[in-house]
């Protein structure tokens, strides 16, 4: 597989497997390390809040406002034991979010998307699962919300270069739930009424672990 030369990974970019994919399961310790011991913790905004139901701006600066955004973002995503976050979970109109999550094999991913994009997958790798599905944004509150079990995501790093992610299982769930994020969408506008009530009734019932913003 193809590796970037050391002043590219200094500069923020993962290595590549031979199809143009980033790696991002190399150092996934470290390098989460990095970027929440440079973050502060923000509390996490929740169904209801306006930013998280229109379509965010494209990030176009990839500068150190965006770097300390994202070390922000590790950071929140850590405080609140989180796999993904998307920067408007943070109250942040822009199109980026991070991911720390494991894949069905216990693999660790860690990495940072902007500007993202779900690529339309064939039939044949539309196998859809249908596990269960939570968000910070909707605490205390889980549904099982069927999504194909591989995803593909295009991109930008966080220094604007041209990336692509891929993932399966579990990953790939999480892919695809943060892009929804970005362009508006939270996991329960994807259920039924019925579903989607019974989701906010648990939110409701219980008390989240972590900081949030609460609504007016």
């Amino acid at each position: 597989m193809a590796q970037q030369d050391t002043d590219q990974q200094h500069a923020g970019v993962l290595p590549v497997d031979d199809e143009g994919f980033v790696i991002d399961t190399e150092d996934p310790e470290e390098r989460e390390t990095a970027w929440r011991e440079r973050g502060v913790s923000r509390p996490i905004t929740v169904v209801g809040n306006p930013v998280l139901h229109k379509e965010c701006k494209d990030v176009t600066e990839f500068g150190e406002e965006l770097q300390q955004l994202v070390a922000d973002m590790f950071t929140s995503q850590r405080t609140a034991e989180g796999v993904g976050l998307a920067a408007n979970q943070i109250g942040v109109d822009l199109k980026v979010f991070v991911y720390d999550c494991p894949d069905d094999e216990g693999v660790r991913h860690v990495g940072v998307v902007c500007n993202p994009k779900l690529v339309d997958l064939p039939a044949d790798k539309r196998r859809l699962d249908d596990s269960n599905e939570g968000c910070l944004s909707v605490p205390t509150a889980y549904a099982p919300l069927a999504r194909p079990d591989y995803a593909e995501v295009t991109g930008q790093d966080e220094k604007g270069n041209p990336i692509k992610v891929r993932g399966t299982g579990y990953f790939a769930r999480c892919l695809q739930h943060e892009t929804d994020h970005l362009y508006g969408y939270l996991y329960i506008d994807r259920l039924s009424k019925r579903e989607r009530k019974d989701a906010l009734r648990q939110m409701a019932e219980n008390e989240p672990r972590y900081p949030v913003v609460a609504n007016d």
